[in-house]
This record gives C-alpha cells, sequence and structure tokens, in this order.
C-alpha cells in the first residue's frame, strides 16, 4: 500500500469547505442531548465543560494537521504503514474501519430512535434504516465531491435551526448559572469526557486531507469550523440549563427538541416534527463521511473496490438493527462507541502525533549527519 495518496484533480476540493466538513461531522444527534449529559456531572457548570472540550478539541486538531503535513499527501490508513510497518500498521486501519463503521450505526439508530419517539412510534426500524442506508449509499457511491457538496448543503439547509432557540431564551432563567466555577476539576474534567461523543467527527480530517487543495491553508479553516461548532454547543446548553429547572434537565432526555415544543408558528403547532424531520440533513453528512472513510480501506488496505466495500458496511449496518430492539440496548451501544471515539478520536491522535514527530526528527538528524560526513 502506498504511503502517500495522488488524487486526480477532479476529487480535490477547496480547503474553505473545511469549515463545513469539519462542523457538520461534529455536529449531529449527540447535540439534542449533550446538555443532559454533562449537566449530570457538571451542573449548571455544564457549559464551562462544554467549551473547554472544544478548546481542547482545536488543541488535538492542531496536532494532527501538523503530523499530516509530516507527508505530501497521505491519510490514516498510510500513516499506520509508514509507522508501525505493514502487518501492524493494517491491523491499526482495520481497528479503525471497524469503529467508524460503528459510529455510522450509532449515529443512524439514534436518529431512528428519535424519528420514532416524536414522530412515527409504530413505524418499524428496519424500514427507516433501509431507506436511510440507501440514501447514504446512493451519496458515498458519487464519490468525495458529492459528500463535500452534502455537507455544504446541511450547513446551509440547517442555519436557521439555532435561531429557533430564541424563544426559549425569553423563558429563561439566567440566575441558574450563578455561582459559576461551584464544581471541582474532577467533575468539570469529567463533563468534558462526557462530550466526547457530541465532539467526535473531526478525527474524519485524517481521511479528507489528501483530497484538500491549498494544504496550507487546512489548520485555519478547520479551526474555524471546531470553533464554531465549540460556540453553538456551548450557546445551546447555556439556553437549556438557564431553560429547564434542576431537576428538568436532568430527566429530560432530549432538552434541544424538548425546547422545540414551545414554538409556535401561524398553522403550525407541533415545530418539533418540522425540527426532527430537518435533522436528517444534519446527520445525513456525519453517516456519509464515516461509510466513505470506512469503506476507503476496503481500497486502501484490504486492495478491494470501494464500491464493494460500501455495499458491505451497508449490509452489515442494517442487518444490525434487528438486534436493537430495546432502548437500554442502544444506550449501552452507544456508550460504547462514546468511550471508543474519546479513544480515537482525542487520545490516540495525539499519541500518534508525538510519534510521527519524532521519528520525521529523528530522520531528518539522520539525514543532515549523513550529508556533513
Amino acid at each position: 500500500m502506498k504511503v502517500n495518496l495522488h488524487p486526480k484533480d477532479g476529487l480535490l476540493f477547496n480547503s474553505f469547505l473545511l469549515i463545513f466538513i469539519i462542523h457538520k461531522t461534529q455536529t449531529g444527534v449527540g447535540i439534542v442531548g449533550l446538555p443532559r449529559i454533562v449537566y449530570l456531572v457538571a451542573k449548571h457548570d455544564a457549559w464551562i465543560s462544554v467549551l473547554f472540550a472544544g478548546l481542547g478539541t482545536g488543541v488535538v486538531l492542531w496536532l494532527m494537521i501538523l503530523m499530516l503535513k509530516q507527508y505530501d499527501c497521505a491519510d490514516l490508513y498510510g500513516i499506520h504503514v509508514d509507522i508501525f510497518g505493514k502487518y501492524i500498521g493494517n491491523m491499526l486501519n482495520i481497528i479503525y474501519m471497524l469503529y467508524m463503521s460503528a459510529s455510522f450505526f450509532v449515529i443512524l439508530m439514534n436518529y431512528i430512535e428519535i424519528v420514532q419517539v416524536w414522530i412515527f412510534p409504530d413505524l418499524r426500524t428496519w424500514v427507516i434504516s433501509l431507506v436511510l442506508i440507501l440514501l447514504v449509499v446512493y451519496a458515498v457511491l458519487g464519490g468525495i465531491r458529492v459528500i463535500v457538496g452534502i455537507t455544504f448543503l446541511s450547513f446551509v439547509g440547517t442555519f436557521w435551526l439555532p435561531f429557533v432557540l430564541i424563544v426559549p431564551i425569553h423563558y429563561s432563567d439566567p440566575t441558574h448559572l450563578f455561582p459559576i466555577f461551584n464544581i471541582d476539576i474532577q467533575h468539570l474534567v469529567k463533563g468534558m469526557y462526557r462530550c466526547s461523543l457530541s465532539m467526535m467527527g473531526f478525527e474524519l480530517l485524517m481521511f479528507f486531507y489528501p483530497y484538500v487543495k491549498e494544504k496550507k491553508k487546512v489548520l485555519l479553516f478547520a479551526q474555524i469550523g471546531n470553533l464554531y461548532t465549540t460556540i453553538l454547543f456551548t450557546v445551546t446548553t447555556i439556553v437549556a440549563i438557564t431553560f429547564f429547572a434542576e431537576t428538568s434537565l436532568a430527566r429530560t432526555t432530549w432538552p434541544i427538541l424538548s425546547m422545540f415544543k414551545i414554538v409556535r408558528f401561524p398553522n403550525l403547532e407541533r415545530f418539533e416534527f418540522i425540527a426532527v424531520s430537518f435533522w436528517m440533513l444534519i446527520v445525513l453528512p456525519n453517516m456519509c463521511a464515516y461509510l466513505w472513510a470506512a469503506s476507503k480501506g476496503f481500497s486502501r488496505v484490504m486492495n478491494r473496490k470501494q464500491k464493494k466495500g460500501i455495499w458491505i458496511i451497508a449490509l452489515f449496518v442494517w442487518g444490525g438493527t434487528f438486534f436493537f430492539n430495546a432502548r437500554y440496548q442502544m444506550n449501552e451501544m452507544t456508550d460504547v462507541i462514546a468511550k471508543a471515539g474519546f479513544l480515537a478520536a482525542f487520545c490516540y491522535p495525539v499519541l500518534l502525533s508525538i510519534i510521527v514527530l519524532v521519528k520525521k526528527w529523528i530522520t531528518r538528524r539522520k539525514q543532515a549527519s549523513a550529508q556533513i560526513s
């Protein structure tokens, strides 16, 4: 397997689109329950945990891009082989493929659960999953430029949704935020850890990187995308904390959708139905990106056509929907993927970046010594 990829010019996309890619891969089903899961450990300082988690994500992004810049045009699959060799490298690649396939499955199932609870309680899971998976497969078969286009259109189509939170703000009580910094560091860090499922997605940059034009601007636009996500998540958490009473927020599974229930428009009383429907545009880029990155391993690692990998992963994901019928099962699966995501998106890229930087530094020192001698 070649370490560096050299995609055709027709597959490349402008670097400023990373703003939308990073933001939309981070923003999915996790945000609808983010205020609650962070509030359970950080209480009314949950917004501080979310803010610090976003800033920490920016640091990980910086290290990740610094690692990628050590190569001409490599993705994570190639970096693994270059650093660890063919066998260990490909084993790590397969682990990442499984992680990204499982992330695709969790995003799909959590959105289906929202649809069943809020709109169609009697609709079978396999029916919704089949429709969504076919839609995702159709998009991914179009290639990376189609996925990037969907990401941009998703941002444009749902940009107005956060402004709807202006309505709950009118019923908010700012005193719920005080006193600030009333928890210890341990609970603050636990709150940051709880954000991992909502913040993950940015690690897909390690697979999109070879297809970006103007690689010198990757860091700037990636950080802008993460900054927008951080601001959105922090503001959303603040609104949820000030809107709900203390016990209410802890009991509300999806605080964001619950706040939408008070929104009223002429001739439209159940705005949350519209919000849940539009949420498909939010999760669609997530699912497309994870399926594309996972299936890319079939061509990079297994020397098989990526199209075959797309259908194989999609079939396994659809088959998995038949085995999760209870909410507690999905909660357990989500918790497992959240922990795996924390390792795969936050911890491991930092460790790998350090290893790559040290190896490249040693290699340059040896080359310099050889030239002098």
